[in-house]
């Protein structure tokens, strides 16, 4: 291994998974691996877990160099400066767990952590989609919806690392009830479990024949934002209005967006990302009625360059910072 350039361990830890990869100054990932989260077990043993991943691709200590650096994506609330999980609903094993240090103390090098939409934000930024840009928004639509902000090569952290949370910006204060307890969020209203709700309601109501119904096997409560997607990609009509009135949403939402921060470009990540990315020049026609900025037009909406990878990618893209410390 080359150790005339800095090396990082990328690691992205969810509430199902773990994924580790050794990635290179380039943001190219050289090889990877992934097993189970135990997220339901003790914070020691879900640390375990964590440790069996890294070690499995850790270089050994003459092959690592001395500008060696461990970065970890990880769904928040966390602190980023302090490097401590405080409560992530997906990860029950942690409170307040100094995840950095432990990290740092086990391998003997240093170590970074980051909201794991902040972490992809930065990867697009120095790597992907949003290199070459001062500023870059960045979206992952799945489950749920998070954003990162990135200016100038460096997360926007906000005074206690709490700021960049756009899903749980409101666009309907009579809309449905978020998970983070307002309404008419953005995740409320377009994240791939919402899309799947206004199906079901839709149906519902209107009892229409839709190939929706049939890929979930007859069963409404079956219906995922995925299988939407599938019936859409099939030509099913009523999958495409209902993507259609995500767009929507979703151009209503970055025209708050663009009027406070206009970004230089915006780049859709995650599995409702790629799926609404055939969407984007409604997204982008639909602006002007929702932003004042009248050149909203002008900024680009584009594809992620990482995807199922982004975590991995993130994890060794907020290890920069320390790496140019250490130069």
């Amino acid at each position: 291994m080359v150790v005339s350039e800095p090396v990082f361990i990328g690691v992205d830890i969810g509430g199902t998974k773990i994924a580790a990869g050794v990635v290179n100054a380039h943001g190219k990932i050289r090889e990877k691996t992934r097993a189970p989260m135990l997220s339901q077990a003790s914070g020691e043993e879900a640390f375990a877990q964590v440790r069996r991943v890294v070690d499995s691709i850790m270089p050994d200590g003459p092959r690592r160099g001395p500008r060696f650096y461990i970065g970890v994506s990880c769904p928040g609330p966390l602190d980023p400066r302090r490097g401590v999980i405080i409560n992530p609903p997906n990860l029950p094993c942690w409170r307040d767990f100094p995840l950095a240090q432990r990290i740092s103390e086990t391998w003997s090098l240093p170590a970074v952590i980051d909201n794991d939409a902040n972490a992809a934000a930065l990867a697009e930024a120095v790597w992907g989609a949003g290199a070459g840009f001062s500023s870059v928004f960045y979206v992952t639509i799945g489950t749920g919806i998070g954003t990162g902000l990135v200016f100038d090569g460096r997360i926007y952290h906000g005074r206690t690392g709490a700021a960049g949370e756009g899903g749980h910006v409101s666009i309907d204060y009579n809309g449905p009830l978020c998970g983070c307890g307002k309404r008419g969020c953005i995740e409320a209203l377009a994240s791939g479990p919402a899309l799947a709700a206004r199906a079901r309601r839709r149906l519902a109501e209107k009892g229409e024949s839709t190939k929706i119904i049939e890929l979930a096997g007859g069963n409404p409560e079956a219906i995922t934002g995925q299988i939407v997607g599938d019936a859409y990609r099939q030509g099913d009509a009523v999958a495409t209005e209902l993507l259609a009135e995500t767009a929507d949403y979703l151009a209503i939402w970055l025209g708050n967006v663009i009027d406070m921060i206009e970004p230089d470009v915006v780049i859709f990540g995650g599995g409702m990302g790629e799926l609404l990315s055939g969407w984007f020049d409604r997204i982008r026609e639909k602006l002007p009625a929702w932003s004042i900025n009248s050149r909203c037009k002008e900024i680009p909406i584009v594809r992620a360059r990482y995807h199922e990878d982004s975590g991995i990618a993130g994890g060794a893209a907020v290890c920069l910072h320390e790496e140019m410390n250490d130069r």
